[in-house]
Parts: C-alpha cells; structure tokens; sequence
C-alpha cells in the first residue's frame, strides 16, 4: 500500500490526516475561528527588554505579547551583522510547515540591540502554548514549493534529508549562480532531481512576496499583520504533497477548486493524483480515521501482546509509562519485559507523531536488569523515530529503565487543539471543546441521516451546546439543512454532560 493525503474542510474547521500503508500517522486541524498564526509576519513594537533573561518582549497584536530571544533578533547594522557559515551547520526546520530557524552567533547584549518603543518586523516560530506567548524572530523566511528564501542571511543551504552529494553540490551551485546578492535560500527536500527552470520560478516568486512585504511593511502601523501563512489545505499541499503521496482526497468542492488551482501552478505534474470525494459517506468515517482520532484522545494505548501505555501530559512535558498489562510471557521475566518494552517503543513513536506531542517527554520503560536489553530499546526507538520530521533528542536508557528526550514543538498537540479543561473536575482532566462536541454532531446527522425518519430532526444536547449552535455555530446548522432538505430542532437538556447528545427523527 501507499501514502495518502485525506482532507475533511467543511466551513467551520479543516482537519488532515496522513495514511501511511493505510495507517494514520498525522494529523493536523485548523478551525475557521481559531486560524494558526505559525508563519505569520507581523510589524511589532518592542515594549519590555528583560536584561536578566537577554530577551524581549513585542507586542504583535495578539491577546498576550510575543517573546523575542537576544539569538532570535537581526540587529539592521552592519557591524553586528551575522552571516551563516557556508555548510549546514545552524540550519534546521523548525517544522515542514513554517520558517526556517537560525541560532546567531552574536554576543550583543539585547539592550543594545532593541530599545522599548522600537518597531520591529518579526516572524511567528512558535505558536502561543498554554500560559505562553508566541515565540518570534527577526530572521524571517518564506517557503515556496522547493525552496525557504531566507532575505535577511546571506547563505545557501541543503536540506540535510537530500542525501547524494553530487545532487547537493548541483543544487548549490544552482542556487548560488540566481539568488540576489546578500539573500539566501535553502534546497528543500522536494527539490531533489528538480531542474534549473524549476527553482528559478520559486525563487522569482518568493522575491516578488518580499517586496510586496517590505513596501507594506513601510506604511503599515506598528503592530499589525503584514503576512499571513497559506491556510491547512495549502500548506499541506506545499510542504507534503509529492511523489511519495499515491493521492490526494479533498471532500469541500470549494477547497477542491482552491487546491487544483495551487497544484497547477506551482506542480502541475501531481494534478492526476487530486481527487474530489463526492460520496454521502462522511470522508474521515470511509476512510476510518474518526475512529482513530478518538483513540488518539484517550489516555490509555493497548499493545497487540496485552501490554498497554498510559500517556499523560501537561504543558511543558509529557509523561509515557510501559506495562506488561495482561501479558505474562512465557518463560523467564527478562524475555517478557523486553519483549513489552520493544512492541511499546513502536507504539510511542507512532503516538508522538500522532498526538504531536512535543517538548520534554519522559518515556518510562518496565525496568530491564540486562544493559544489553537496555541498549536494545535505545537502539529500536532511535531507529523508531527516523521516520518523525520534528528534530528529537534523546538521552541514553537510564538504570530504572527511563528515557528523557525532547521534540520540537511549535504548535498545539492534538489533545490541547481539540479539548479544554474540564469544568467538571475544576481542571484537573480534559473534556472535547464545545466546539468539538459541535462538530461531532454535525458529522453524526450526516451519517445517519439516512436512518432518521420524518422531515425533522430533533437534537437534544446540553444548554451550553444549544447556546453554540444557536449563536456561532448557526450558520453551519442552516447549511447542514439546506444539504439535508430536513428542519433541525435544538433541545436543551439541563441533565445533559457536556459531550453528551441525542439526535432523533421527528
């Protein structure tokens, strides 16, 4: 079997998923009131310079102030101008799906560089986290199809997943002859093979945006948004959609259209892998991913041995506890922890790419007494991890039989972009959003409406889920009776949990 790229976009959210030999591996959702900013380029003034912390903050429009680290700031002197080393070293992504991030080697105190007051042009490199405003930085960066322009580091990079050197060295050289003097770019991994025609037309492209932002950027006040990413649908398409995806499956005529347009212009070889889904049949339900999502929220992971992982988070780290669970083995312990701990390692990587849990993960294997065991885990989940594009690091297997590692985070997990803290445990657990709850019940009238009989349909739900379909949510209620030719009822239960809902025929 092969890859797949699945996308469900109703008006109200957009959500992906990546099937990989049938499998869901990713998934990625972007809701119409609650649009990503991971990208976005805003004008900001400084307002606060932290000597003690060698950082700054910006205040970029948003709810809570954006945070600038002294590394992250492209001081606009030449004097205390950086340049990047030629190689690869410093140059990594941050995610397939934004900038390219860069680490300064400059060390000039920030409040030499910034002063409050001052108006600054700054980039989102990592969305706003709990508590935490977003990260930003001045080394900004725009990504077309096969190339991350890079206008304020004079540099030309390879990315580090291309790994022939011959092809490097053309692709350099490629790049090196066009790029305008005292900019730079980097080769991304779907340039791989591509001609010269190929990356002059991105290169032109992704010049013509930074001139187009620099002139908005001299009448625009301070703060405000002076670019904006592409949205789910087109993001995925750039960064994912290649050779490697057997077909692209969009359910939204709308985002059809959008995305045929996109596809013809910038990879017009891949438009016979885009197909429109048409069916009744709700896309994520034929394709079995709904089912996964749900799983994808619970707490506990069952191994096919018997065995089982518990997954907790918080908001700077992530917890992962191994355990045998019904599996007794059949002769000597050691072979049955072992056996447990390497089916588990499979499993958390699958879990982390699935989830997108990211920062400080604590993995706590079933304690092994042989080193050699041990080195054997470490072995399997570092091999287990080479297909996750997000940066990972990880620290030896400890004695007690835990790993510490880090992955990359820029953007919300799965758990925290479709659930909020409950209100029934005072924060304590997680419930779906009302939104969630919402969305879920649209996706139930339309697979079942065929069942329902009558021309109405009556949906009995908690007062505050009324309250959201009634308000915000009303539009998508008109829309989804206009498909469905049927009159839909809304009934406030007062005895209703919040994800509780009964949908029936009048």
């Amino acid at each position: 079997m092969s890859n797949e790229l699945i996308i469900n976009a109703p008006s109200y959210e957009t959500r992906v998923a990546l099937l990989e030999n049938g499998v869901v591996s990713e998934l990625f959702v972007e809701r119409s009131g609650d649009l990503g900013i991971f990208g976005n380029i805003y004008k900001g003034k400084v307002v606060k310079i932290l000597p003690g912390m060698q950082a700054a903050f910006v205040d970029i429009g948003l709810e809570r102030t954006a945070f600038l680290y002294v590394t992250d700031v492209r001081e606009e002197l030449d004097e205390y101008e950086v340049f990047m080393k030629d190689g690869d070293e410093g140059i990594e992504f941050e995610s397939e799906f934004g900038p390219a991030r860069f680490t300064s080697a400059s060390s000039v105190p920030i409040e030499d560089l910034l002063k409050e007051g001052q108006e600054i042009l700054v980039q989102v490199s990592k969305e706003p986290l709990g508590a935490k405003g977003a990260r930003i930085t001045s080394h900004l960066s725009l990504a077309g199809r096969h190339l991350v322009f890079t206008p304020t580091v004079d540099h030309v990079g390879v990315s580090r997943r291309i790994e022939d050197d011959k092809e490097r060295k053309r692709l350099k050289e490629i790049l090196l002859r066009m790029k305008p003097p005292g900019t730079g770019f980097i080769v991304r991994t779907v340039s791989e093979g591509k001609s010269e025609d190929d990356l002059k037309a991105d290169m032109d492209y992704l010049v013509k945006l930074w001139d187009s932002i620099q002139k908005k950027r001299e009448s625009a006040p301070a703060p405000s948004l002076i670019h904006s990413e592409l949205n789910l649908t087109l993001r995925v398409i750039r960064d994912m959609f290649s050779t490697d995806i057997s077909r692209l499956v969009i359910d939204s005529p709308k985002e059809y259209a959008k995305a045929m347009e996109f596809v013809n212009t910038f990879m017009p070889k891949l438009s016979g892998y885009v197909e429109l889904f048409d069916r009744n049949e709700p896309i994520f339900d034929a394709f079995g991913i709904e089912l996964e999502i749900s799983r994808a929220l619970g707490k506990r992971v069952w191994l096919k041995s018997g065995g089982y992982i518990i997954i907790d988070q918080t908001e700077a780290l992530a917890a992962i506890d191994v355990n045998t669970g019904r599996y007794t083995g059949k002769k000597k312990l050691e072979d049955t922890v072992l056996k447990t701990n390497l089916e588990a390692v499979k499993e958390v990587a699958y879990q982390l790419r699935l989830r997108n849990l990211g920062g400080i993960i604590i993995i706590d294997f079933i304690d092994m007494d042989k080193p050699a065991n041990r080195e054997k885990v470490y072995n399997a989940l570092m091999e287990a991890l080479k297909k996750d594009k997000a940066r990972t690091n990880i620290l030896k297997i400890s004695e007690f039989g835990l790993i510490e590692m880090t992955r990359k985070r820029v953007r919300e997990s799965l758990n925290q972009a479709l659930c909020e803290p409950c209100p029934y445990c005072d924060g304590r657990g997680r419930i779906k959003s009302k939104n969630t709850v919402c969305y879920g019940i649209f996706r139930a009238i339309r697979r079942d409406n065929i069942e329902l009989p009558g021309d109405k349909i009556m949906i009995s739900v908690n007062p505050e889920i009324a309250d959201i379909l009634y308000d915000e949510e009303s539009q998508s209620v008109e829309e989804l009776e206009t498909l469905l030719g049927k009159k839909i009822i809304i009934k406030a239960r007062n005895t209703f949990h919040q994800e509780q809902y009964e949908i029936t025929g009048i």
